[in-house]
């Protein structure tokens, strides 16, 4: 009798509890940036136009989720350091090459500029040191016990990687997306095994000193003491966010305007593409507004339940998975794409400082679709690994 092999559908290897929430998110961004072209042509271009782009990139964006989620664990594994080079570079390259027009502006020099085009680098650094990052912890698990001494060196080893990152964002001035990397790193380090007594001072340490940055910007003499780490403009935007109502007509015009975008939409908002408060860059940075205006209370929180159930869904997928690996990437992931929601959304409604953080899936604009989407894939590889698809290794991983 010949035994015959059942083998998984394609269709059923994919985890369309991933793909269908961040479908519905872009969709949600294809609206808002439509809506926001409309509104503001100066700074945006045609409707049409901005639509066809950023329908382009969601293009280019499945082309590499579809490649990405190819690699099983172990290809991942020895293509990490690779992967972690190119970010590097492309991090020091962007130093020589960056926007000047736009480092003009924002004093950010984070930007490469391809002529109409337009890429930051960094954020596809993210993925890149995920993936490194992971490798870095399961390799280290493999070799040492967990003790504080072996915690020590693997924490040590953690902000090694880390460093090379930061030292790159600090020359471009660029400290919205460090933050998204210190993120990610206390989110690995909480999965990592390192013990609770490293832990616990270490997150004591970063609160109190965040805390008393903040402080600090808020006295004149607290600016002179961190102008060498910090530029003008960003002290400017901590203290419109401690005082959003005290000067609206400078750097807090567009927080107060996003504020009173979200707030005019009231219980259920003004309508479909109704709006009638201007906000500065509302379709990436501010790409919420749209939302809170013309669909009210219950459309914004929507969003956030959307964002929420993709989160718990991810989160379910870390512990399903018997590969460690695997866990911490998916981990790394999930901080990545937490972070920048709570960070949009937060500032958008004055609960955190402006940053240039996009909404993910939503906010136009390439580089952080292309950096989020890379995230996915890896997370949707963890589903669709199987033997019997391209890039995969015989054998246990």
């Amino acid at each position: 009798m010949v035994k015959v092999e059942n083998k998984t559908s394609l269709v059923d290897r994919i985890a369309w509890n991933i793909v269908i929430p961040v479908i519905a998110l872009a969709i949600i961004g294809l609206y808002s940036i439509y809506v926001a072209a409309v509104n503001d042509p100066s700074h945006m271009g045609s409707p049409l136009k901005a639509i066809l782009m950023q329908g382009l990139w969601y293009v280019v964006s499945i082309a590499i989720v579809v490649f990405v989620m190819q690699f099983d664990a172990e290809q991942l594994f020895k293509i990490a350091p690779y992967i972690y080079a190119i970010g590097i570079i492309l991090l020091i390259a962007v130093l020589f090459l960056y926007n000047r027009s736009l480092a003009a502006d924002t004093g950010a020099k984070s930007w490469f500029k391809l002529g109409p085009l337009s890429f930051q680098p960094s954020e596809i650094m993210k993925p890149a040191f995920i993936l490194m990052l992971a490798r870095v912890v399961h390799d280290h698990d493999q070799r040492y016990v967990h003790t504080i001494k072996n915690d020590w060196l693997l924490l040590g080893k953690i902000l090694a990687w880390l460093a090379p990152i930061a030292i790159l964002l600090k020359f471009q001035n660029d400290f919205g997306t460090m933050l998204v990397f210190i993120a990610i790193v206390g989110g690995v380090i909480l999965v990592s095994g390192i013990s609770w007594k490293i832990i616990l001072p270490l997150y004591g340490i970063v609160f109190v000193l965040g805390a008393g940055i903040i402080l600090l910007v808020a006295t004149p003499g607290g600016q002179s003491m961190l102008s060498h780490f910090f530029q003008a403009y960003q002290f400017e935007r901590i203290k419109s966010w401690l005082s959003p109502a005290t000067d609206t007509s400078k750097g807090a015009y567009q927080l107060w305007q996003s504020m009173q975008a979200i707030g005019s939409g009231q219980l259920f908002g003004n309508g479909f593409g109704k709006v009638n408060v201007y906000v500065p860059v509302r379709g990436s940075d501010m790409v919420y507004s749209v939302v809170g205006e013309t669909f009210g209370f219950v459309g914004s929180v929507a969003v956030i339940l959307i964002y929420l159930y993709l989160i718990i869904q991810m989160v379910r997928i870390t512990f399903d998975t018997k590969n460690a690996f695997y866990s911490y990437i998916s981990t790394g992931v999930i901080m990545m794409i937490l972070f920048h929601v709570f960070e949009n959304i937060g500032m958008s409604i004055d609960l955190l400082p402006l940053t240039g953080i996009p909404l993910p899936f939503v906010s136009q604009g390439g580089s952080a679709l292309i950096g989020n989407m890379m995230g996915i894939g890896m997370i949707l590889s963890m589903k669709f690994h199987n033997k019997d698809y391209m890039f995969s290794t015989a054998g246990d991983f």
